[in-house]
């Protein structure tokens, strides 16, 4: 990486389990040069398929507790009876670097980070209804039902954070959700603000519908 390039910056995004998030998140890094993709350690098992070191570090439960003593996180958060952290360094030397580095983390890490690093930006991705989010759960074939239940009663929680992020993307249809993405990121995102009143409206309606079922 030239030094002459200027540091980078964090974005964090965040999503309900079944919001398509990360999709989203390796289409957007593999569409922008100057994005990297900040991969999180868990203690969470590896399922078929995954690659330590692509997908997440996995790390046992005892490491994952010295790095916390050893204030090695940027953030970290117990997820789904799993610990999931970002490591400080690895953000750090990224930006340094010149690079905008993207953290795909839960409403609990991002405040964190806000917390850590001010100057960082939060995009939240809202499904566009409750019956596509579960459809998208259940699409994985990964999960047990009770699984799929338990996401579906925590996307009642995450939804309730979405006003704390700074931008939000409807992920109804992915390409227009991965330009606004692209467009955020480049910085012409005024009206993707996450308080304008359609993300409210569909917010509220989400809200409601997980009361409804829960």
């Amino acid at each position: 990486m030239s030094g002459e390039r200027d540091k980078g910056s964090l974005w964090v995004v965040s999503a309900p389990s079944g919001a398509g998030k990360t999709s989203l998140v390796r289409a957007l890094v593999e569409a922008e040069e100057r994005l990297c993709f900040a991969i999180s350690h868990t203690t969470r098992p590896r399922r078929e398929g995954e690659i330590h070191g692509r997908d997440y570090l996995f790390v046992d439960e005892a490491e994952f507790l010295r790095m916390v003593e050893a204030g090695e996180f940027l953030e970290h958060a117990r997820v789904f009876g799993n610990r999931y952290g970002t490591g400080r360094a690895q953000v750090e030397e990224a930006m340094a670097d010149g690079y905008d580095v993207l953290l795909e983390i839960d409403w609990q890490g991002a405040r964190q980070v806000r917390e850590r690093m001010p100057e960082s930006r939060s995009i939240f991705i809202l499904p566009p209804s409750r019956e596509v989010l579960e459809q998208r759960l259940r699409s994985r074939a990964t999960d047990s039902e009770d699984v799929i239940r338990r996401r579906l009663g925590e996307a009642h929680e995450e939804l309730a954070h979405h006003g704390e992020f700074d931008f939000a993307v409807i992920n109804d249809d992915f390409g227009t959700a991965l330009e606004e993405l692209r467009h955020i990121v480049a910085g012409g995102n005024g009206h993707l603000a996450a308080g304008r009143p359609e993300v409210a409206e569909l917010a509220r309606q989400l809200l409601a519908g997980s009361e409804k079922k829960d």
